[in-house]
């Protein structure tokens, strides 16, 4: 087996200095064999402990200490492609190397979907940045910028650029803010209590957090049940500690920008309501949108047999896709397993059910 790309690169390059883990603390260890690389592994092996909620440079930490332990000879270059070659794969990396394959799995993250509504599409980079490219907060110091959405990653990033010296103004179509309060308050009640309503992946409300974190159970409900309970579990929300820390952001709810025009070193928005802003930039927290025919790793032999659904590959037992031996992890997997799988929560699950499916198939072949 051979684990190509650069560990933990995305967290290390897009997420913003000073951010926090949203993800509780029981539900952001990765999986090993044995549980012995967990969250609190890794602490334990520190100097001292860590607060809570956890700082977002230690998950990266975290990333490559359980890769030393665990996958220690990943090869940190690129993939540029995967194509089909006779009865497997033809993977290439970025420096033109091929290694034939039989069965690969891709697990490439959310780098490739950042979503940009149409009607920001006359700014370039140099007015309107995605959330994921806004990881030195410091460089908007002293500058007015418009944050567009009002999920963790919106509402935290308007909290650490008015820390770092801008004038922020939050701008939504929600007509507020959803804050965890609730479901914080219920998991602080009682631990028997929150065992009860709330599995240990913490993805969902209560009740619901039960039955996503049992992805073959989940993805045996009726379509039309799952794509409800899916939203309900990852719909747009922020943590409660971030209520002080946005208290002098200006809020504009209920609005939605109709148009975006360049001005200059400055930015004109006009809102759906006839209002306007000038601001020096916009950051747009409006998510990401999975589409694997744009993974640009994903070459057109393959691109031709995937079964998808609105972006997302089919996938069967095993993770794996249309085209046999092809598997896809992560948030890929979302539309078929459950939400659960669009977080570090989900790698248990992932782990074992791959597993055991390329053991299957490797048995079943060697008894043919």
């Amino acid at each position: 087996m051979r684990v190509f790309g650069p560990v933990m690169s995305f967290w290390e390059r897009h997420m913003p200095r000073g951010m926090l883990v949203r993800s509780a603390w029981s539900a952001s260890s990765l999986s090993d064999a044995r549980d012995a690389l967990s969250l609190d592994a890794y602490e334990a092996a520190q100097s001292q402990p860590f607060a809570r909620p956890l700082p977002g440079e230690e998950l990266p930490r975290y990333g490559h200490w359980f890769k030393e332990r665990a996958v220690p000879d990943v090869d940190e270059r690129r993939v540029a492609s995967v194509e089909l070659r006779g009865g497997g794969f033809a993977v290439t990396t970025e420096d033109g190397e091929s290694h034939a394959a039989a069965r690969v799995a891709i697990a490439t993250g959310l780098a490739s979907f950042p979503y940009r509504p149409p009607q920001f599409a006359p700014l370039g980079e140099q007015h309107a940045t995605h959330s994921m490219d806004v990881p030195e907060p410091t460089r908007f110091a002293g500058q007015s910028v418009a944050v567009v959405g009002c999920g963790q990653s919106a509402v935290e990033t308007a909290a650490i650029l008015l820390e770092a010296g801008a004038t922020v103004e939050l701008i939504a179509r929600a007509p507020a803010i959803r804050w965890l309060i609730r479901g914080e308050q219920l998991r602080g009640v009682d631990p028997i209590l929150q065992r009860l309503l709330y599995a240990p992946t913490d993805v969902g409300p209560a009740g619901v957090s039960r039955l996503v974190a049992m992805p073959n159970a989940f993805r045996r409900l009726p379509r039309g049940l799952q794509d409800r309970l899916a939203y309900r579990s990852i719909r747009p929300a922020a943590t409660s500690w971030l209520l002080d820390r946005t208290a002098n952001v200006t809020k504009t709810f209920g609005r939605e920008v109709a148009r975006a025009t360049p001005d200059g070193q400055s930015v004109r928005l006009e809102l759906d309501d006839g209002s306007q802003r000038a601001v020096d930039h916009v950051v747009l927290a409006t998510g990401y949108r999975v589409d694997v025919a744009r993974e640009p790793i994903v070459g057109d032999s393959l691109r031709a047999a995937l079964r998808l659904h609105a972006g997302y590959p089919i996938l069967r037992r095993g993770f794996e896709s249309s085209v046999p031996g092809l598997h896809f992890l992560g948030a890929y997997s979302a539309w078929s397993f459950g939400p659960i799988m669009r977080f570090v929560a989900g790698t248990k699950f992932t782990a074992h059910e791959i597993t055991r499916h390329v053991v299957r198939a490797h048995s079943a072949s060697a008894r043919a």
